[in-house]
């Protein structure tokens, strides 16, 4: 398809226009007119963009990408080698942050939910980022982290006593750790996102609601897939998920 025609489909569905973020989304780094072949990934990294290069890709799709508020603009370093790979490839490169967060279907958080079996019932936050759900079945602590850990091949942080019931949760994938509080006025059992504060520690203990740290990366690399198994079906366009390793 064409590049202007894939910016203009995505600028829609993820209704880009309503958010206010910490990046552009969209279009950031343009190359080829055509797009046949896209390889999706969490972050615009140098190792994603190699693997982009070494599979013939024309487009590269991802939740992290370029030029955040209050960054060094110049081109050096890291920065200068990413470009050179994008340009001197003539490869495009998407990012779609916040609205990649949000999408009611494709999203982050739509997408956690479904893999851990949530059942989505309000949203809270700046930009109605946060979710709240219930979960299908009345469970514990201990019960939901080792769920989560199998689910996400990753150990998650635990906040809160292993044996306390768990009903109601909320989640906001990524770094939304300052959510925490709006999610216990929402009345929840249990917050899951991404990353932990020294703080956090402190307002599970006070506050009695548990706390879950899943990991950024781990929370945030099933929205991309959703998204590009979307404009595959959508378009007939390759589309191929890079898991690039991150503990984090």
């Amino acid at each position: 398809m064409e590049r202007v025609e894939l910016q203009r489909y995505l600028d829609t569905l993820l209704e880009v226009a309503r958010f206010k973020d910490y990046c552009p989304n969209g279009l950031q780094v343009e190359g080829r007119a055509q797009v046949r072949r896209i390889v999706c990934g969490v972050t615009a990294s140098q190792a994603l963009l190699d693997a982009a290069v070494a599979r013939g890709a024309d487009a590269v799709l991802v939740h992290h990408g370029y030029f955040w508020r209050g960054e060094d603009g110049r081109v050096t370093g890291m920065r200068r080698k990413r470009l050179a790979t994008l340009l001197g490839n003539d490869i495009n490169l998407f990012a779609y942050h916040l609205p990649l967060d949000a999408h009611p279907e494709l999203g982050n958080n739509a997408q956690l939910g479904r893999l851990m079996g949530w059942e989505p019932d309000g949203r809270f936050g700046e930009q109605d980022l946060g979710w709240t759900g219930v979960l299908a079945h009345p469970s514990t602590l201990d019960v939901l982290v080792r769920a989560a850990a199998a689910r996400l091949g990753r150990e998650p942080l635990m906040l809160g006593e292993g044996r306390r019931s768990v009903r109601r949760v909320a989640w906001c994938t990524g770094g939304a750790q300052s959510y925490f509080e709006q999610a216990i006025a929402a009345g929840v059992d249990c917050f899951i996102s991404g990353e932990v504060s020294e703080q956090t520690t402190h307002l599970a203990r006070e506050s009695g609601v548990a706390y879950l740290a899943i990991g950024h990366h781990a929370s945030e690399r099933y929205g991309v897939q959703a998204l590009g198994a979307h404009l595959a079906q959508a378009f007939g366009v390759e589309a191929e998920f890079v898991e690039v390793e991150n503990p984090v």
